[in-house]
């Protein structure tokens, strides 16, 4: 099986079989593909498991300074738990090194120094930091699966996205294929640029007001499967949000779209961006308005994109337009088939 790693040109006739195998060929290379990325992802599993945990450990403020909460509590008690006990074996070593107590009693005395060592050693220095629960027997196993192949496949995605450029080109013509290469480009990085906005500025207080909100009415534990579907689908959401500038180019392009439009309908556009970023996962007033604030930013960048005007019909076909001397060639032409006379 022939792999072809570049698009077949405009030209090219192929059969239906051609078509096929290059189908084939393509899918071929994205499961290759998808197979590397997904085996570094599941190799590294741990960074990547550690970097979607970071917003959940920073979310949690009033834990680590002792808020409300009984698991606040517990973990500040330990805390200080760990704090006398090195107290404790600093007076013990001094009883322990007092030349003036008899030798058993100051061995006594060093023996307790050093449970006091040991019981400050296996007690956390510091609050600690929220980690997801699992629940399952198979549940830490397939919760990472699951994270490396949404990664392989983000890290995937600007093969996948030329495999099927590379396919559908052919049927594109020179003007078509100059406008979707650039969109083909951008689609990746905006999606990028989506998800880590999102992991940057959405995820954190986010999970922050969900997490301690009311919490001293709550033993707040989190399953590591909801919280990773929580953070993946949020994620991913976004990145597929930020598509909407190519989305409305295409439009645009194709004659649905207008600025106009889009200038005389904003307030719509402000509520349906409402409505999109309300059905994302939280549904909290939080992330709800962070996620509104790029969309209304994006759909002014979209206002831009669309032309003032509708296209021709073939908005990617140069105009061609007959001068005054090739249409009275026509014309004489097409006069030429009326005044022939019939057998």
């Amino acid at each position: 099986m022939a792999t072809r790693l570049r698009p077949i040109d405009h030209e090219d006739r192929l059969s239906v079989v051609d078509h096929l195998d290059e189908l084939r060929s393509r899918l071929f290379v994205i499961g290759i593909t998808l197979a590397i990325t997904f085996g570094i992802c599941f190799w590294q599993n741990g960074r990547l498991l550690d970097l979607l945990n970071t917003p959940l450990e920073n979310s949690t403020p009033s834990a680590q300074n002792c808020g409300k909460g009984r698991l606040a509590a517990v973990g500040c008690a330990q805390v200080e738990q760990r704090r006398i006990a090195l107290s404790e074996r600093r007076h013990f070593l001094l009883l322990a090194d007092d030349r003036s107590l008899a030798p058993p009693v100051r061995r006594a005395f060093s023996l307790l120094a050093a449970d006091k060592a040991r019981e400050a050693k296996v007690l956390p220095a510091t609050v600690p930091r929220r980690r997801p629960i699992t629940t399952g027997v198979g549940e830490p196993f397939t919760v990472t699966v699951t994270i490396a192949f949404y990664f392989g496949l983000l890290f995937a995605l600007p093969v996948l996205l030329y495999q099927l450029y590379a396919f559908v080109v052919p049927a594109f013509s020179p003007n078509e294929r100059r406008i979707a290469l650039p969109l083909m480009l951008a689609v990746p990085l905006l999606f990028v640029t989506g998800v880590v906005f999102g992991y940057e500025l959405v995820l954190p207080p986010a999970i922050k007001f969900l997490q301690n909100f009311n919490n001293s009415s709550f033993d707040v534990l989190i399953q590591a499967k909801d919280y990773y579907k929580f953070a993946v689908f949020t994620l991913g959401a976004l990145g597929l949000f930020f598509q909407i500038p190519i989305g409305a180019f295409v439009l645009g392009r194709a004659g649905i779209l207008t600025r106009g439009f889009l200038l005389r309908n904003w307030r719509y556009g402000i509520v349906i961006i409402a409505v999109l970023a309300a059905a994302l996962p939280g549904v909290d007033p939080v992330t709800t308005l962070l996620e509104m604030v790029p969309l209304i930013l994006l759909y002014g960048v979209s206002i831009l994109l669309v032309p003032k005007d509708r296209p021709p019909a073939d908005p990617f076909e140069d105009d061609d337009e007959l001068t005054e001397d090739e249409d009275e060639d026509a014309a004489d032409f097409l006069a030429g088939f009326a005044d022939e006379p019939e057998d």
